[in-house]
Parts: structure tokens; sequence; C-alpha cells
């Protein structure tokens, strides 16, 4: 598992120091500023997951700071603060960290809410990142992993020979194919005849239009063949 890396922006040494080295024992590793001036040379070069940051600070204090990185950065930021400064606290919620915890507090209170937020962004991630295996053309979804199809997240019941035509055209959608070609590809053999993919496409459109005779995303271009329509 990759290693998350955590920015401790305090400028008390030993709270800083505390922090760290439970950050360190539950295996994170651990960057360390003593103001914000600091804290945002950090992330000039190192890639953050998350920032402790306290907001009293000299020079830079933590919510100018949350302010300029935000200006950049995604990832969580948890504010340290004295219980005085409760006004501050809702600032700092209000300009972007995404929570907060009073001095003082315990290392585990701490750590709770460290690993409460990077499972948060972990999974804001992965919603991000490309899923090559899973085509979307509008409501139509097909997952290759699982070999599932659904229209509008309802599950859509297709025939193995229905599923590998309709994955052909969702896999290139706008580009129409001609029979010959479907069956090609589908049946790994010489079009002889292609007279069964009029009705594989015919039954495919039963199963994933709402309107089969004025269908949304399986379309006859008449005299050439068929295609997926782009969805806006």
């Amino acid at each position: 598992m990759e290693m998350n890396h955590v920015l401790v922006v305090e400028d008390d040494k030993e709270i800083r120091e505390g922090v760290k080295i439970y950050l360190k024992s539950q295996g994170y590793e651990v960057y360390e500023a003593a103001d914000g001036i600091e804290g945002l040379k950090v992330l000039e070069k190192e890639e953050i997951h998350l920032a402790i940051v306290d907001i009293m600070m000299p020079r830079l204090d933590g919510i100018r700071m949350t302010m300029k990185l935000r200006e950049k950065y995604d990832f969580p930021v948890i504010m340290l603060s004295a219980k005085s400064e409760e006004v501050d606290k809702v600032m700092g919620l209000n300009i972007g960290a995404d929570d907060y915890v009073t001095k003082p507090f315990t290392p585990m209170e701490l750590m709770a809410r460290v690993n409460s937020q990077l499972r948060r962004y972990r999974k804001f991630m992965e919603q991000l990142a490309p899923r090559e295996n899973i085509h979307v053309i509008g409501g139509l979804e097909i997952n290759e992993d699982t070999v599932e199809v659904s229209v509008d997240g309802e599950p859509v019941r297709l025939t193995p020979i229905e599923y590998k035509i309709l994955l052909l055209l969702a896999k290139n959608p706008g580009r129409v194919f001609s029979s010959e070609e479907i069956y090609e590809r589908v049946w790994q053999e010489k079009a002889i005849n292609t007279d069964t993919i009029m009705v594989h496409v015919r039954n495919i459109r039963e199963k994933i239009e709402l309107d089969p005779k004025n269908p949304k995303y399986l379309k006859v271009v008449w005299g050439v063949g068929y295609k997926i329509e782009k969805q806006g």
C-alpha cells in the first residue's frame, strides 16, 4: 500500500514533534513546518495527501495558509485550534478546511480524524480516476469486469452475443460498423450470412431503449450499418 504523506504545520515545536511521532508510528511519512510560509514551501517540493495546520502562527497563520493552498490543492486539511479561537475555527471551515481538532487533544483523537479524512479523500480520488473497463454513454453503462449492462441504473439482461455486439459499438461511440464487420469481430470468422445481426440489434434495442422505434442509443445508418450514438 502506498504511504500517505502528511504535512504538520505548527509553531509549537513540542506539539509538532509529538504529532510527528504518532503519525510515524501509524506508518505515515511526515513533513514539518513552523509556520504557513514554510508550509507552502514544502507543498511546492513534496506530494502531500493531508495537512494538519495550526490556526495561530507567526508570519503566515493557518487561515491564510489554507486559503493559499486551496488555490492549487484539494487534499484534506485538519486545523488545530485553541478553545478561544472558536471564530477562527468556523472561518477555517468556511475557507476550505475539512475538520478541526481543539487543543489540548489526545493522539488517538487526532489519528482518528486523520484516518477518516484520508479514507474520504481516497474514495474521492478513486471516483475521479478514469475507469477503463466501464463504458458510459448517457444512461447506458457497460462494465467489462462484471459483464453487466444497465440503463439509468436498471440492470439489463443480454445474451452473450448481444453483449458482445453492444460492447463493440459502445467502445466506439459514433463509429458506424457494417453488418459484415460486426459479424467478423463478434464471431471471429468470415461473414457469410449477416441476417442474424439485424435480429440481434432488434433484440438489444428492445432491452436498452425506452422507445425501440425511436432509439436513443443504438441507431441504424441505412445502407451502411449500426452505431451507438454519442451522448452529450
